[in-house]
């Protein structure tokens, strides 16, 4: 508490926030780590990561900025287990950016290390880790904030004023989409890992719930090279495709609007196109999901393009990340606080984490959201995977009356449906 404030930054270190950072391949070394460094009361002090080359980027990344923007020459420490970063004293929260079939593990350990955790979306690969993860937060008192930028955005922001406020009436249809980027693949051959990576720590054999399997460069990220979309997000053993990544984006913000981000549907219907049987990446390539709601209200999820679209007896508006439009221009020109004089922390996702650590508040999309509207992004790929229309009770948090849906509670999807697999590469 004595240290000079130049140790730190402008930043006195009672009001700074030290950080540490997992995972640091392309979202942690073009967005994480950028836009945490901005902030004036946030200093990173440790990188970690399983690959020695992404490590290296990282902590020059780091260095670099602390050095030319705070006069700060002592660079940050660099580590290939994470658990050795948790164990330091001095930092206050971790920022986790590692693949999706860590992100559950990674964020409990932070979180029994006594550190603030904000964690990439989507959070969880099974919806009984979305559960423990809640409970861990409100348990140890730790603020949790899901990194998803989506409410942040100012058209997002503006639908949920216009839903809240009521203007379109009643709600009679929602659609979201999502883009469908994913693709197959030609058959891989297992190579050797690359010398730079721990591939072994990397699959988390025995300690996450992703099946092994021998490398290959497509199923991992690219060698020295932090951009591209990374070929575990094409992958079942670790990510479960387009349905749950922008899913936590557009479904998340559709059930924010609709005040429904803390509730469930009650019946799940779905179908969806998986890669051919050879294709080496096997996430969906399509699908089309039915949520209903206790009242009657139903959600159309569906790859398409970036959108939430809501349709009232008094009209309809329709958002994505860049703009928002509307059945009358009136809609548009209504005037709220959120929309038009949001506070810092409604317009940044890193803002609203730092201030949730320094003021012990809960952030805009905390732990328990971040499972709901998570968890319902898995439910419809689970109703896809098994087939079947589901019904889900929202008190127990379990499905009815299905023993082999109830099975898949705590297991990840690592397989597609035989039946929904494509026959051909067109």
């Amino acid at each position: 508490m004595l240290a000079p404030a130049r140790i730190l930054g402008a930043n006195p270190p009672s009001e700074t926030v030290t950080m540490g950072m997992i995972g640091t391949g392309r979202q942690c070394y073009y967005a994480n780590i950028p836009l945490f460094q901005g902030q004036p009361d946030c200093r990173i002090v440790a990188v970690c990561d399983v690959d020695s080359w992404r490590l290296a980027q990282a902590k020059k990344k780091v260095d670099a900025y602390n050095e030319a923007r705070r006069g700060i020459a002592a660079g940050c420490a660099a580590y290939a287990d994470y658990r050795e970063l948790l164990a330091r004293n001095d930092i206050d929260a971790v920022m986790i950016s590692t693949p999706d079939h860590w992100h559950a593990k990674t964020a409990l350990d932070a979180m029994a290390a006594g550190k603030d955790v904000a964690l990439e979306k989507p959070i969880i690969r099974t919806i009984r880790n979305g559960k423990r993860l809640a409970e861990a937060a409100k348990k140890r008192g730790r603020i949790f904030r899901v990194d998803s930028e989506f409410r942040v955005g100012g058209p997002a922001r503006r639908a949920y004023c216009l839903l809240q406020s009521g203007v379109l009436g009643k709600i009679g249809a929602v659609r979201v989409g999502v883009p469908g980027t994913d693709a197959p693949l030609p058959p891989q051959k297992p190579t050797p890992p690359p010398p730079e990576l721990d591939y072994k720590r990397w699959l988390g054999a025995g300690v996450t719930q992703a099946p092994p399997m021998p490398y290959n460069v497509h199923a991992v990220h690219p060698r020295r090279n932090l951009r591209g979309r990374p070929g575990w997000m094409r992958r079942l053993n670790f990510c479960d495709g387009m349905i749950t990544n922008w899913g936590t984006h557009l479904m998340n913000g559709a059930l924010w609007c609709l005040g429904l981000d803390r509730d469930w549907p009650v019946e799940i219907s779905g179908t969806g196109l998986y890669p051919p049987v050879e294709s080496f990446w096997n996430v969906l390539l399509k699908f089309h999901v039915t949520y209903r709601f206790a009242d009657g209200l139903q959600i159309d999820y569906r790859t398409e393009r970036p959108y939430m679209r809501f349709e009232g007896d008094r009209g309809w508006i329709e958002a994505d990340f860049q703009q928002i439009k509307a059945s009358d221009k009136k809609f548009l020109a209504m005037k709220f606080d959120l929309a038009d004089r949001p506070l810092p922390r409604q317009r940044s996702e890193k803002r609203d984490f730092l201030d949730s650590v320094k003021s012990r508040r809960d952030p805009l999309e905390p732990a328990d959201v971040g499972y709901h509207v998570t968890a319902v992004c898995l439910l419809g790929h689970l109703a896809i995977r098994l087939q079947e229309t589901l019904r889900w009770d929202r008190e127990k948090e379990r499905f009815i009356d299905n023993d082999r849906a109830n099975q898949m509670l705590d297991r990840p999807i690592t397989t597609p449906a035989p039946a929904l697999q494509a026959k051909n590469w067109s």
